[in-house]
């Protein structure tokens, strides 16, 4: 490949990392990344200016060499600056990664706890588990 080529390309992405406390699931240079932050997605492109964001639960898109790629993600933090984006996250699978058939356990656990009509029922941690499920089927549904 071209040196202009290499140099033109490698301007036109930053490196991601996306992190949890057992693994690193994402080292790579990439071209844009979509992240959920506590106040909605953001939308990060090269040389973005710098911030730090809580996460939410919710999907990391990217594209990674012209390919677009998924993760379900829950919690944590994102920094980023115009060469690199971090994301400490408490949760972060692939498509792969992910136990459709205990998403869809945890995503009926939480509409019956939603439903019951008891008030003991902590509607917020419901209503968490619940998005949670559905982030998770969703992307495991892109793999497909």
């Amino acid at each position: 490949m071209a040196d202009w080529l290499t140099a033109d390309f490698m301007a036109e992405t930053f490196q991601l990392e996306v992190v949890t406390p057992e693994k690193k699931v994402v080292n790579a240079p990439v071209e844009e990344v979509q992240i959920p932050g506590k106040n909605g997605y953001l939308g990060i492109l090269p040389g973005h200016a710098p911030l730090i964001t809580e996460l939410s639960v919710g999907e990391i898109s990217y594209r990674e060499n012209a390919t677009e790629r998924h993760l379900a993600v829950a919690w944590g933090f994102a920094e980023v600056l115009p060469e690199k984006v971090t994301v400490l996250a408490e949760t972060a699978e692939r498509p792969s990664e992910i136990d459709v058939e205990r998403a869809h356990k945890a995503k009926a656990r939480a509409e019956q706890l939603l439903t019951s009509g008891d008030i003991e029922v902590d509607v917020e941690r419901a209503l968490d588990a619940l998005h949670r499920a559905e982030t998770r089927l969703e992307v495991a549904q892109k793999s497909q």
